[in-house]
């Protein structure tokens, strides 16, 4: 069996009971980053063995890992946080299992798009999520224009390297729209921006970036 088991996007306490269950129970666990896997397993007391599967091993990683389930080996996967696939690895493998008749399953947990959407104050009926855009701003301002008609809540992931400049390509090709910005979510300085585009750029100004940014901007209005 293959589990893809979310773990906490911040705070340690925001885990399953399941997920703990889960990860006490197999075999091996495929983790991102066995570095800050170790930091929650040791939270938890729980000692299994860790292989490396992250997106620049993938290639490698996915076939010796369908080699240990077709063994009759169990396996969890987990990210550095949130939810495996969710613009994390987990994918690949994911495919593979079921192209082997290999079972999967998942284990729900947070996801740091779900909470942006549902703190942000935008329709969070339907939205669209869009992960992480182009580093560069020809490539952004093309991206974020593919959507740009769309009645439907947008969501994207930034880095504090590029928030700024996202925010001044999404108001140039989107307009003014409101926007929410989500950092540090489920952590002590937790912190949701929520303003116009123009407005979220002159408070980002005012700070230090740092951290993963999740940002939610309204759709078109009719």
């Amino acid at each position: 069996m293959l589990y893809l088991v979310a773990t906490p996007i911040g705070n340690l306490g925001d885990i399953t009971m399941r997920a703990v269950e889960v990860l006490r129970s197999v075999d091996l666990i495929a983790s991102e980053d066995t570095r800050k896997t170790s930091i929650l397993l040791n939270h938890y007391d729980i000692h299994k063995p860790q292989k490396s599967y992250h997106a620049f091993n993938e290639k490698q990683a996915v076939p010796r890992l369908i080699g240990l389930l077709l063994e009759g080996q169990s396996i969890a996967v987990v990210t550095n946080a949130g939810t495996p696939a969710i613009s994390d690895p987990g994918y690949s493998l994911v495919r593979a299992a079921i192209e082997n008749g290999i079972p999967v399953t998942s284990i729900p947990g947070p996801a740091a798009v779900i909470l942006a959407v549902t703190l942000s104050g935008l329709p969070a009926h339907s939205f669209t999520y869009k992960g992480f855009p182009p580093r560069k701003s020809g490539a952004r301002q093309r991206f974020l224009a593919e959507d740009a008609e769309s009645p439907h809540t947008q969501v994207f992931y930034e880095s504090p390297y590029r928030i700024e400049a996202f925010l001044e390509d999404a108001l140039k090709v989107l307009g003014d729209r409101q926007a929410a910005i989500a950092n540090d979510l489920t952590k002590k300085f937790e912190t949701i921006l929520r303003g116009s585009l123009s407005s979220l750029i002159e408070e980002i100004q005012k700070e230090t970036p740092r951290g993963e940014y999740t940002v939610v901007i309204e759709g078109k209005r009719s």
